[in-house]
């Protein structure tokens, strides 16, 4: 028998196990208000940001020195407030939500001075907030197999197909212990990147992984690749070609590219 939950209902039992890592590209796409996410402690009110989202776990992130630290874990395994707003492209106005919640575990962010990590379990979620991200996780489905059919097809970068995807023909190549290097890139899709550099540039093992910074109008994009294979043109020039892990900011781009390129015949592909 076909699952005939819906709503609410329907993304807990799809994604009930899954969280979101709240990068800038998850905090536009959800709606969340930068300066409207507060964790009520007692009679104290902190500024935080999401690091995580869960339907029953969340964790958050702020600014606090170690005192204040070692001062709010006197709160643990007591109930909290969240405090968060949501404003929604096309969706009226902003959701503002005050969810109790239990404060699990506070400790410092690894690698990070002065930053205090709250994790908190929800007593009770909103509805509302499961539609949010049961729509963000179902979005970032569709994109996952975007990424797979896109990625078959490379798109070869000229004037006019770098203009399709707004790229700002910039893009650079970051790797331990050198230079930040400036490469041309000769052709791109959602999975995989040739590039070029000048002669005399070093050869990379295929295995090896590098992280491209790829600069669009619409985002910058930091991603990471492993090197397929390396040749040398004539005149010396060194083409890479390497995979690309799952980026929905590039999947993005690329998808806007092709719903284009059904109107623009004078685009040019690589298959």
């Amino acid at each position: 028998m076909a699952n005939s939950l819906t709503g609410a209902a329907h993304y807990l039992e799809k994604f009930g196990d899954q969280s979101i890592v709240c990068n800038k590209f998850a905090l536009n796409k959800l709606g969340v208000e930068r300066g409207h996410c507060f964790l009520k402690i007692g009679e104290y009110v902190i500024l935080c940001m999401p690091f995580q989202f869960g339907f029953k776990r969340s964790l958050f992130f702020a600014s606090l020195s170690k005192q204040e630290l070692f001062f709010f874990k006197r709160y643990l395994n007591e109930i909290i407030g969240l405090s968060i707003t949501f404003t929604r492209s096309g969706r009226g106005d902003p959701l503002k939500f005050f969810i109790r919640c239990n404060l699990t575990t506070i400790g410092q962010m690894k690698g990070r001075e002065n930053v205090g990590l709250f994790v908190v379990d929800f007593k009770n979620t909103p509805n509302d907030f499961i539609l949010i991200m049961g729509d963000f996780l179902e979005i970032q489905d569709r994109m996952k197999v975007q990424y797979e059919d896109y990625g078959k097809t490379a798109i070869r970068i000229t004037p006019v197909t770098a203009k399709m995807l707004g790229y700002n023909l910039y893009a650079a190549i970051v790797e331990p212990n050198a230079a930040v290097r400036r490469i041309q890139i000769y052709s791109l899709s959602t999975k995989t990147i040739e590039h070029l550099e000048a002669a005399g540039s070093s050869y990379r093992f295929p295995g090896t992984s590098v992280v491209y910074q790829l600069f669009f109008k619409k985002h910058r994009i930091v991603i990471t690749g492993t090197v397929v294979s390396v040749v040398t043109l004539p005149q010396g020039i060194v083409k890479t070609a390497a995979t690309l892990v799952f980026s929905p900011e590039l999947v993005e781009i690329i998808n806007d590219y092709w719903y284009n390129f059904q109107s623009s015949p004078v685009l040019e592909k690589v298959q």
